[in-house]
């Protein structure tokens, strides 16, 4: 317990010991993943499956903070399976190459699944997914210097956002790492057994004159 000793002043030993038994899944394990892989593998989950297909790339790595210089070619989940284990000897961390259909067809059972995507219809099919095994999911997005995060229990994804094949333009690091924390957040509170606003969309952004707003919005019930 002297590992988690922070956290055990906050919760105390048996939730930290609960927190051992959960699973969690990461779907993308790029600018979004690889902060969670940093907030959540060493918080004390049992498990944490990383999916991603992709392969870092050099322009990757000033954003993704689980990659260096030489990363590039490497699968992102596996590096930062990799990376979770190094720091934290209590958790295992499980890569799954390829895209999130394919770790589907694996019929894994998890807790709770946080996205960390860049595009709208992966998203639809974590919602369709997590509808289909009444799962809760947590939702998070970045574009430029703002971003969005949802912790989806009974709303659905796809009667609050037009599904399009739009990707994010130009995103700065710390708006990744600060939505990412969020998620984080929320994971832990949860997973904890700790009060959270749940099918609230919170949207942060800066103004024109450069104040950074906070808009939360009740989504309907599906």
């Amino acid at each position: 317990m002297e590992y988690f000793h922070r956290q055990v002043q906050l919760w105390g030993e048996e939730t930290q010991r609960e927190l051992q038994q959960k699973k969690i899944a990461i779907v993308g394990a790029g600018g979004l993943g690889s902060s969670l892989a940093f907030a959540l593998g060493a918080s004390g989950i049992g498990e944490i499956h990383m999916i991603d297909f992709d392969e870092v790339s050099l322009h990757n790595i000033h954003r993704q903070i689980a990659f260096k210089m030489g990363d590039e070619g490497k699968n992102k989940a596996v590096v930062n399976c990799e990376l979770i284990e190094q720091r934290c000897p209590f958790v295992k961390a499980v890569a799954h190459e390829g895209n999130f259909s394919e770790w589907c067809e694996k019929n894994i059972e998890v807790d709770l699944i946080i996205d960390a995507t860049d595009n709208l219809p992966t998203r639809a099919e974590i919602n369709d997914y997590c509808r289909g095994k009444n799962l809760p999911w947590i939702y998070g997005s970045v574009e430029a210097f703002h971003g969005q995060v949802c912790f989806f229990e009974k709303s659905s994804f796809r009667d609050a956002f037009k599904i399009t094949s739009k990707t994010p333009a130009g995103i700065t690091a710390p708006i990744v790492m600060h939505i990412a924390s969020l998620q984080a957040n929320l994971c832990l509170r949860y997973l904890a057994g700790l009060s959270v606003k749940k099918d609230w969309l919170y949207y942060l952004f800066f103004n024109n004159e450069g104040e950074l707003i906070t808009q939360k919005f009740s989504l309907p019930k599906a």
